[in-house]
């Protein structure tokens, strides 16, 4: 994310980091501060799922409807992709009793949901691999199911990231993935995904998920010095700012939304 402001006669831009070291800089603080899960359990309220200790818009509403669109047996294999710090792909896990892989680009990431595993599940039912949205690493037909919060959408090629997910997904398994619904100028989340090999099972709007981030938003600001203290200088620049250009340049009013995509039998034309 961007902003673009004048300062005088010289126009600037700054940026939210991304790159790897900024995603485990922020792990790293989010896995330490107690301060930062308080302030998402204040903005989320009832919805907010402590053992998680989400760093997204996973939230029960989310988390139920996952359960049900998955529809997983015991033992099958659950993949998520962008797992970072694994609290939503480990609850599923420990709620479905099926096995899980956590892929994500960030060392820091993987180290650490590894070492939360113990929390959730036996020490034989998750594993955590470095990888990305476009190749993961994984075999094909790998998966039963697959689960991807707030996280796909930042893939620097949407469809390949989608061809990628059909690739080690069984035939007639589901992934279950939170999106913003595209600008009408842009591929929709439905036609992409159907090129990729899925057909579209549902499409839910989170009606509670803008009014949340602009809760949690705001209250950064008010926290700044302790967050500061708790989360370093990297990570807590990184956080404000987002924040800061969030709040300034508003939320679309394209809503955002969770999606089921069922793996068709077949796969599409090359």
């Amino acid at each position: 994310m961007a902003f673009i402001y004048q300062n005088g006669p010289v126009t600037q831009t700054r940026t939210v980091g991304t790159a790897p070291d900024d995603y485990d800089a922020m792990h790293h603080a989010a896995q330490r501060s107690l301060l930062l899960h308080e302030l998402w359990a204040r903005a989320m309220g009832d919805d907010y799922p402590p053992g998680v200790q989400p760093t997204s818009s996973c939230s029960w509403w989310l988390l139920g409807h996952a359960v049900s669109a998955l529809r997983l047996r015991p033992g099958a294999r659950l993949v998520d992709l962008g797992c970072g710090r694994g609290g939503p792909g480990l609850w599923l896990a420990r709620a479905l009793s099926v096995r899980l892989t956590g892929i994500d680009f960030s060392a820091a990431a993987v180290e650490i949901a590894a070492r939360r595993a113990g929390d959730f599940v036996a020490p034989d039912r998750a594993e955590f691999r470095p990888g990305s949205f476009e190749r993961t690493g994984l075999p094909d037909r790998y998966a039963d199911g697959l689960l991807s919060v707030d996280a796909l959408p930042f893939s620097p090629d949407r469809q390949a990231a989608l061809r990628e997910a059909a690739r080690i997904l069984a035939p007639g398994g589901r992934f279950v993935l939170t999106a913003r619904e595209q600008p009408a100028d842009a591929d929709s989340w439905p036609t992409m995904a159907t090129a990729a090999g899925f057909d579209v099972e549902r499409i839910l709007d989170n009606t509670g998920h803008d009014g949340f981030w602009r809760r949690l938003f705001a209250s950064f600001p008010e926290n700044a010095a302790a967050l500061r203290a708790e989360l370093g200088e990297r990570a807590a620049d990184n956080l404000m700012l987002e924040a800061e250009l969030s709040l300034a340049k508003g939320f679309p009013e394209r809503p955002a939304q969770l999606l089921v995509l069922r793996r068709r039998d077949t796969a599409p034309a090359a």
